[in-house]
């Protein structure tokens, strides 16, 4: 890469220099780039900075890979590194909002421009914005990973931002009280005994518990779908798996969400009278019945586009406001935090990793924390009024 002396050529009493550098481009090509300097120190800072600023913009030749082949390559990586349903979602969304647009679409040539064109194709497609959202972060996951093989030196992708709705409303956290939960649950014992008499059907029974679960222990829908027999001992019921539905090829059964998620935990008494009246039902009318059927399904789960059905029709008829099925794990939090348990405690039941995640999520579920508060500064006053 040299610097040529121009003879004869002066400004300022300061030598004039050709700063020539030869490189290759993205495209493979070889290119050539001359710049004029004055003075051998400038000529010398110009070579530095020209030699610089062609690294930045050039690119390896991974870069020149297709978007295909570096989710492959990433998908490769990380099967061992997170939970099968986590790389399965990626596929799926990778497979319905990516690929379509950006399958043969180089690393290098992503740019702000063409990324904003990807962002126009998702906004047609008329999907959700959640799941706009999810599609784009795989794809910034994507990215961050070219970034941190140093395919490319950063990325594109978090210049135009993430989906965003002016008219998208948050869905508030709905959950029940014990009374209204009470009301609720009675509704699906009753039409669970009914179809039992009439048809002979345990079918029903399988929500019925379900939903006590849900409301008694604070588990996630995946959590309580996996549950098995031999989870239970004595009082104590063990959380080590989940199954999924949500993706194709049926259920896929994995660890819990982390490894926090792994946990045990005390049952209460309500909760142990209903499992136990469950299973002598299942001993009693399931064939070849072990400890390793679904406590919730028998041989099976029990699918969780039913139990969702099933919390509708039961909403309906106790007359309870409709919540979703998460919101159930909601319900136990309610109940927890309103008699004043500790928050690290209510974080161990529900398998956060954090105490913080807990509180950022739950701590408008603490209205008495003020009363008590404001209850214990008032009796500094009566404190006083006693001494003197």
């Amino acid at each position: 890469m040299p610097i040529y002396k121009v003879n004869g050529s002066k400004k300022d009493g300061l030598q004039k220099y050709h700063v020539r550098i030869n490189y290759i481009s993205c495209d493979g090509k070889f290119k050539q780039l001359t710049r004029t300097a004055y003075g051998s120190e400038a000529a010398k800072d110009l070579e530095a900075k020209l030699q610089n600023d062609i690294k930045a913009k050039q690119v390896s030749s991974d870069s020149k890979k297709t978007i295909d082949k570096l989710f492959n390559e990433y998908i490769a990586t990380k099967k061992h590194d997170v939970r099968k349903t986590t790389y399965l979602r990626y596929e799926q969304l990778y497979g319905l909002y990516i690929k379509p647009e950006l399958e043969k679409v180089k690393i290098y040539k992503l740019t702000i421009p063409k990324l904003q064109e990807w962002k126009m194709y998702i906004e047609k497609l008329g999907i959700g914005l959640t799941t706009r959202n999810h599609a784009y972060a795989v794809l910034r996951i994507l990215l961050n990973y070219a970034v941190k093989m140093e395919y490319i030196p950063k990325n594109p992708l978090i210049a135009i931002g993430c989906f965003k709705d002016a008219t998208h409303e948050k869905t508030e956290m709905g959950y029940y009280t014990p009374e209204e939960f009470l009301q609720y649950i009675s509704v699906a014992r009753d039409y669970a005994s009914k179809q039992q008499a009439e048809c002979n059907s345990l079918f029903e029974w399988d929500f019925y518990v379900f939903f006590n679960i849900a409301f008694y222990t604070g588990l996630r829908k995946g959590e309580i779908l996996a549950l098995k027999w031999s989870d239970i001992d004595g009082e104590y019921i063990t959380v080590s798996r989940s199954v999924n539905q949500k993706v194709r090829g049926g259920d896929v059964e994995g660890p819990p969400k982390s490894k926090s998620s792994n946990r045990t935990l005390q049952i209460p008494l309500p909760l142990i009278s209903i499992l136990d009246e469950h299973r002598s039902r299942q001993e009693e009318n399931l064939c070849h019945f072990s400890g390793e059927f679904r406590i919730c399904g028998g041989e099976s789960s029990i699918r969780d586009t039913v139990v969702c059905n099933k919390n509708i029709r039961y909403a309906k008829l106790s007359g309870q406001k409709k919540i979703r099925v998460h919101d159930f794990r909601h319900s136990h939090v309610s109940v927890l935090a309103n008699e004043g348990i500790n928050i690290q405690e209510i974080a161990r039941r529900l398998g956060h990793s954090k105490v913080e995640m807990t509180w950022n999520t739950y701590s408008h579920l603490y209205p008495r924390e003020q009363e008590k508060a404001v209850s214990v500064l008032n009796e500094i006053v009566l404190l006083q009024s006693t001494a003197s």
